[in-house]
């Protein structure tokens, strides 16, 4: 992501990279290493993207956004509400309500982190993005304060009641996606 970023030329595409991790913890920008409360065997990597600590791993679907932010003419905060937005528009698809957290962001269903944002500007262009937690092993957020939050419990959308495969659930977020940070771009 930052090598596609650094060597961007102002007619660079903006790129979307749609995929799942193996197991790890990162910590951002502002991680501090009391929000690890036991790691086992996963994996410690410090990123250069904004926030605190979260996990990753297999049955999460992780939404890289490679965007020149000049060029859209969209800021940091839009491009934040955007991301948002489109997870909560997927969700609401089945009915489920979920909202935003202005000082705390990413996506809630009743009061449990569904969706984790971090992102890093670096010339006018963003990288790094959104996690959704489709259908994943929940346990190792215990060993963390997701987020930097003590005691934020966290859902995915397999216990929501949501049976979509991970491909439906990418196509579906691709959609929404495109449809608040390319107005103009329609997908099937």
């Amino acid at each position: 992501m930052r090598t596609f970023t650094d060597a961007r030329e102002p007619a660079t595409a903006d790129e979307i990279w749609l995929l799942e991790h193996p197991p790890v913890f990162t910590l951002g920008q502002a991680g501090r290493s009391e929000h690890i409360l036991n790691s086992g065997d996963i994996p410690i990597v410090r990123t250069d993207r904004g926030g605190q600590v979260t996990y990753h791993g297999p049955g999460q679907l992780v939404a890289y956004v490679l965007l020149d932010l000049n060029r859209r003419r969209i800021g940091v905060r839009r491009l934040v509400e955007a991301l948002e937005q489109s997870v909560i528009a997927l969700v609401a698809e089945a009915g489920i309500a979920a909202s935003g957290k202005k000082a705390a962001p990413g996506v809630y269903v009743a009061g449990r982190k569904l969706a984790a944002l971090g992102l890093r500007i670096r010339k006018g262009c963003c990288y790094h993005g959104l996690s959704l937690n489709v259908k994943m092993d929940l346990k190792p957020f215990a060993g963390i304060n997701p987020c930097g939050y003590p005691g934020l419990h966290v859902t995915q959308l397999h216990d929501l009641g949501f049976s979509w495969t991970m491909a439906e659930v990418e196509r579906r977020l691709t959609r929404h996606l495109l449809s608040r940070i390319n107005p103009e771009c329609s997908t099937p």
